[in-house]
């Protein structure tokens, strides 16, 4: 039985559905959004997501400045506010505000309705790390007792290493480059170390290892590619790293195959999800899915988003049961169960299955 580490996940992850105003007060006259988990979270990531169709997905993050966006449904270079009185006001010890009319507070002709999915790393603050050689200089800032970092750094051409400060080797590490209209390359521990995804298209895995050297993450370094592969380390191009390692009974990385059965797959993952991304990596064409605890409370959990798209949320099939030990498919469907096909998914915990003491937790 797999004991935890991590208590209580919502120390370090919690998702929470909001009203956006739409409101021009900006950093004087802010939305307040507190998080509603066991625990105080302060966020350093925040993903958000807009149920009807209008503004792309978002994320900001503490090492950037609060006005500074990057969208993972489109190539756009990092957009810049502004002002601190836009978009994200403040990351608040338990939540964040929100100012003027804006990807994190639009109310986008009327639809309020938004989602925000929240990491936390180290409170904002980096540690920096500089540049030897091929291998880049930047900033870290890091959540062992999670598994996750926010890296920033300047390219040099490479190819070079990055030091991820990660207890063990990420298994899922997103790239983009901040000045310039490149895609969002992705690793999965799925994929193997010659193929790679694209975040913000709905892409089959690419047999192109080049945006990380065709070597894959260990347990100190992620790799990032040459000046032939803008992706991750042209020379003098600025970007940012996000990477995640597991952490057992809190968060999983891994692939399945699916069945094309309603009495579909089912993947342990040794916990109950408080929310998944699922992608088919056999087709193209074939969307990131998103379905989460909070706008589905019971199962079969049908709400569905994207991140490499804007497009209004779906309700219309039921895709999967969230279970006190992992997921099963509830779908013949080429986004979660086709026969055959192979997905890569990322999984973290509402509550884990087994405590760090090895005592069961309290059926929900």
């Amino acid at each position: 039985m797999a004991y935890t580490t991590v208590d209580d996940p919502s120390e370090h992850t919690q998702s929470i559905i909001y009203n956006a105003t739409g409101g021009d007060g900006g950093a004087s006259q802010p939305t307040t959004i507190t998080n509603t988990g066991n625990a105080d979270l302060q966020p350093d990531f925040i993903w958000f997501f807009e149920f009807s169709a209008g503004y792309g997905n978002a994320i900001v993050d503490s090492t950037r400045t609060r006005s500074k966006y990057l969208y993972p449904d489109v190539v756009n270079a990092e957009v810049t506010t502004g002002s601190t009185a836009y978009d994200v006001v403040s990351f608040d010890s338990d939540g964040f505000k929100v100012g003027a009319p804006s990807a994190a507070n639009s109310t986008n002709g009327g639809t309020t309705q938004k989602l925000a999915v929240q990491y936390k790393a180290n409170g904002g603050t980096t540690s920096s790390f500089t540049e030897s050689g091929n291998n880049p200089g930047g900033t870290i800032q890091t959540n062992a007792t999670a598994g996750f970092s926010i890296i920033s750094y300047t390219g040099t051409g490479g190819p070079g290493n990055i030091a991820h400060g990660l207890p063990s080797a990420p298994e899922l590490v997103i790239f983009k480059n901040r000045g310039t209209t490149n895609v969002w390359a992705t690793y999965h521990v799925g994929l193997g170390d010659d193929l790679k995804l694209v975040l913000n298209a709905n892409d089959a895995k690419d047999a192109d290892g080049s945006f990380m050297n065709s070597i894959i993450p260990d347990a100190t370094n992620i790799r990032a590619g040459d000046s032939n592969n803008p992706n991750t380390n042209a020379d003098a191009g600025t970007y940012m790293c996000y990477a995640w390692s597991p952490i057992q009974g809190y968060s999983k990385f891994g692939s399945y195959t699916g069945n094309g059965n309603a009495d579909g797959t089912f993947v342990y993952t040794g916990f109950k999800p408080a929310w998944i991304m699922v992608k088919n990596i056999t087709d193209s064409g074939v969307s990131w899915m998103i379905q989460d605890h909070k706008r589905d409370i019971d199962n079969p959990v049908h709400h569905r988003l994207k991140a490499n798209d804007s497009a209004a949320e779906a309700t219309n099939i039921n895709q999967m049961d969230f279970l006190s030990n992992g997921f099963k498919c509830r779908v013949n469907d080429s986004s979660w169960n086709l026969s055959g096909k192979t997905y890569i998914y990322m999984a973290f915990a509402e509550h884990p299955f087994t405590t760090s003491t090895g005592i069961p937790t309290t059926a929900r």
